[in-house]
């Protein structure tokens, strides 16, 4: 045999139905009431499958955005170039109604397709979905003010996708900047400042830290006036076909999220026309942020799927010691434990989804104000830990840029931080707990809905109720865990095979409990999870 013949390697990945594949994505697609958009998300399987958009996905990841501050003539242009393989990819997730379908055609179950669409482009290429998440937050904060919301929603709604900095464009894709150097999370802090022009515009001034996707066409910003933060609509092209004031001072070199341009930009009377009331800032972007961190449990989620399908897939076509890898049991026990971790975020995920519908009770609307916070911490957790024991089933390969998860294992973190990183997401959970006692109560009925089942899962449960009453900051962090996997559980217990269900109870929940992936407890039905996986 020839020193370069390749035998036990697995075969690409490439060519086949990521949504086909997915069984609990598809399972919870058609209990939260989107089985009319199976067509759709089998189109946009089969498209995030291909080898065509793999290759764009690690193209733009590798090719990434460059800052052009200056023309040859040295007029101020403030763009960034993308790789054209950036263009497609986002092209096509805006086509598919990845960002704002669900505000344009709402129905029962359109939170749901949306997610499952966002999760399956997220899946191959997470970098884009920050402008597609962004974009799909800014349409309820709009609302604050008709006559923006005139102005921008038809063209956020908008299917199609234009790049430049023109004016009289049909569509629209919208950033944001709220944090500043100074303030990060305390968003109170910032010194930004906003003047009235006397013409219904605002004149901004000041620098903002973080400002992800610069090149989309408005942004929503905090700034300080007389009457305290507000919020404010920047766009980048003026009515007038002029662009705005705006700054961009340097990218940011990230650990991961490579593809999308995230920038420091610096504003000096820069345009923008304020959004809801003058010193209500916080308040006016409440849902959006809550939006947005419903994306970042989604976007963790697609990692997780993407990690288990490429550790499964490398472990079914490589054999070693005698035997393939999938059927030895030590790796059948961490590519179990992988999927069970897989399977509880996107149960989670796609019931917080449904919650968002237009058609939610009451219920639903109190349970996801303390659920998606809850999630958001430990799910986005979880996602680099996860990450990270699916690229060792690869081996030296995974940890290789050849393969992608050693992209995803950088690319996890960023959900955990964007929108709120631990301590501030539990004591916001701590907040939710004390001043809204419905959204308590229509989260206890949730689990409460799953008691009877498994007693491991009844007893955390009571041991749950009894620390809800002593709650301080210094028990915030356990506290929200537990509250988070004790969700997980009740979905399971109450829509997934026995066998997963009894096994999540088990390995979470139970006394035989491992630190670490792989750890399952005895009497896990371990080849079954693999096989659903």
């Amino acid at each position: 045999m020839g020193t370069h013949t390749v035998v036990n390697q697995p075969p690409p990945r490439v060519d086949l139905d990521e949504y086909a594949a997915n069984v609990p994505l598809q399972e919870a697609v058609e209990r939260y009431d989107a089985g009319w958009a199976t067509a759709e998300l089998g189109e946009v399987g089969r498209h995030v499958g291909t080898a065509a958009f793999q290759a764009d996905a690690e193209r733009a990841n590798v090719r990434e955005p460059q800052l052009r501050a200056f023309d040859r003539w040295g007029n101020r242009i403030d763009e960034v170039d993308y790789d054209e393989s950036y263009q497609r990819i986002i092209r096509s997730a805006v086509a598919a109604g990845a960002h704002t379908a669900a505000w344009a055609e709402p129905r029962p179950g359109a939170n749901v397709a949306r997610a499952a669409t966002f999760m399956l482009f997220a899946q191959v290429e997470p970098g884009h979905a920050c402008p597609i998440s962004m974009s799909h937050a800014a349409v309820p904060a709009l609302a604050a003010n008709p006559v923006l919301a005139e102005a921008w929603v038809p063209r956020l709604l908008s299917r199609e996708y234009d790049g430049r900095l023109v004016a009289g464009k049909t569509s629209a894709l919208f950033g944001m900047a709220m944090t500043e150097k100074q303030g990060g999370s305390d968003v109170r802090a910032n010194t930004t400042q906003a003047i009235a022009a006397g013409d219904g515009r605002w004149l901004l001034t000041g620098h903002k830290w973080f400002c992800s996707a610069p090149m989309s066409d408005g942004f929503l910003v905090l700034a300080q006036t007389g009457g305290g933060l507000s919020c404010f609509v920047v766009p980048r092209v003026l009515e007038d076909g002029t662009r705005n004031v705006f700054l961009i001072q340097r990218l940011k070199d990230k650990l991961g999220n490579r593809s999308n341009a995230s920038s420091e930009v610096e504003f000096d009377g820069t345009v923008g026309y304020l959004l809801g009331e003058e010193g209500r800032g916080v308040r006016t972007i409440l849902e959006m942020v809550n939006r947005t961190r419903l994306d970042c449990i989604l976007g963790s989620a697609a990692g997780m799927r993407q990690a288990v399908a490429e550790a499964t897939w490398h472990a079914r076509h490589r054999a070693a010691f005698g035997g393939r890898l999938v059927e030895q049991s030590a790796m059948t026990a961490v590519l179990a434990d992988l999927a069970l971790e897989s399977e509880a975020a996107t149960a989670v995920a796609l019931r917080l989804a449904r919650a968002h519908d237009a058609d939610a009770p009451e219920s639903d609307v109190a349970f996801r104000r303390l659920a998606t916070a809850v999630t958001k911490y430990w799910v986005c957790k979880r996602g680099p830990g996860h990450a990270y024991e699916a690229l060792e089933c690869l081996g030296g390969n995974g940890y290789t840029e050849a393969f992608p998860l050693a992209r995803r294992y950088r690319e996890q973190p960023v959900m955990a931080i964007w929108e709120g990183s631990g301590n501030v997401i539990a004591l916001d959970v701590l907040r939710a707990l004390g001043r809204e006692p419905a959204s308590r109560e229509a989260f206890d009925a949730e689990l409460a809905a799953a008691r009877g089942g498994h007693a491991q899962f009844d007893a955390h449960h009571d041991r749950l109720r009894a620390a809800l009453a002593t709650a301080d900051e210094s028990s915030a962090r356990p506290l929200v865990a537990a509250l988070a996997v004790a969700l997980q559980a009740a979905l399971l217990i109450r829509h997934a095979p026995a066998a997963v269900a009894d096994a999540f109870v088990a390995a979470r929940l139970g006394p035989d409990r491992g630190s670490l992936y792989g750890e399952l407890p005895s009497g896990v039905d371990a080849a079954a999870i693999v096989a659903r996986a």
